[in-house]
């Protein structure tokens, strides 16, 4: 295999790419390319005739047989770009979805752009890419974030360290709300919502390489909101905003465990397709439930 230039380069391995029922194969061609020669992706584009020595090529190919085996993008990378944040991902964290920008957005309309000297809870933090993106629009905010994998706590650590927000943000292992008291303004979460039924049937990018943990709801999907809904609504103060993400269908369903928890919806959030991918609830300010 020769690939001596970057247009010869990209070319094998978009059609490697799509060989292996990959949709955007030049997209991801070029990205694996930019990584291996630590150069952007307008290089890439820009200046096709630039030659790929012997080397780099051994490297770029080994990257695309590893997207080649559905391996996505920003596991080989390591990284993933959320609300214009990089955020490093490994084996313990989900790698964060554009959907859930939606919920950040949410948050910041509902509580304003000033923020305040607000406290906010992150349940099943992950990479932290929730907390940290509010923390980085709320320069007065602080905030924890709870895991139940201690990998996902310490990759999470790592990014508030990268971003600059370690003074604002603490990571720790927490089983759900376990050992959690005080009295929280804003509490975020994006709970795993598949139904274990459904796992088999997801895409091998996610089915994969994404932790099960962080996956799997239960035989209907809504596990964790049964138990997380209850306690949650325990530790928000008066008037507090408790904002979820959620899956598919299920926005009905984890609005009646919200209301069964004496919270008022305020709001649920549509992605582009026009799918509820978030619910807003409030606690009475007049009667503190």
């Amino acid at each position: 295999m020769e690939l001596p230039d970057i247009a010869s380069a990209v070319r094998w391995a978009a059609a490697e790419l799509r060989a292996a029922g990959i949709e955007e194969a030049r997209r991801d061609a070029r990205l694996l390319l930019s990584h291996t020669l630590d150069v952007t992706l307008d290089q890439i584009i820009g200046y096709p005739e630039r030659p790929m020595a012997p080397v780099a090529q051994r490297r770029f190919a080994a990257l695309v047989a590893r997207r080649g085996r559905r391996e996505p993008v920003s596991r080989i990378l390591g990284y993933r770009e959320f609300w214009s944040l990089p955020f490093e991902i490994t084996p313990d964290t989900l790698d964060p979805r554009p959907e859930s920008e939606i919920l950040v957005e949410a948050v910041l309309r509902e509580i304003g752009p000033k923020g305040g000297d607000l406290e906010i809870l992150d349940l099943g933090s992950g990479s932290g890419c929730l907390l940290l993106a509010l923390l980085w629009e709320l320069p007065e905010a602080r905030g924890l974030g709870l895991d139940i994998a201690p990998g996902a706590v310490e990759t999470a650590s790592g990014n508030a360290a990268t971003l600059g927000l370690a003074a604002r943000a603490a990571f720790k292992l927490g089983d759900w709300t376990e050992g959690i008291s005080g009295s929280w303004q804003v509490i975020v979460s994006n709970p795993p919502y598949i139904r274990d039924g459904d796992l088999t049937e997801l895409a091998p990018e996610v089915a994969l390489y994404e932790p099960r943990q962080a996956l799997a709801g239960g035989a209907d999907g809504l596990k964790a909101y049964r138990r997380m809904i209850p306690q949650a609504a325990g530790l928000l103060a008066a008037g507090g905003l408790l904002a979820l993400e959620i899956g598919h269908g299920q926005a009905n369903a984890v609005s009646s465990l919200l209301t069964a928890a004496g919270l008022c919806i305020i709001g649920r959030e549509r992605d582009l397709a026009g799918v509820e991918r978030c619910l807003l609830a409030r606690k009475s300010r007049e009667t503190g439930s």
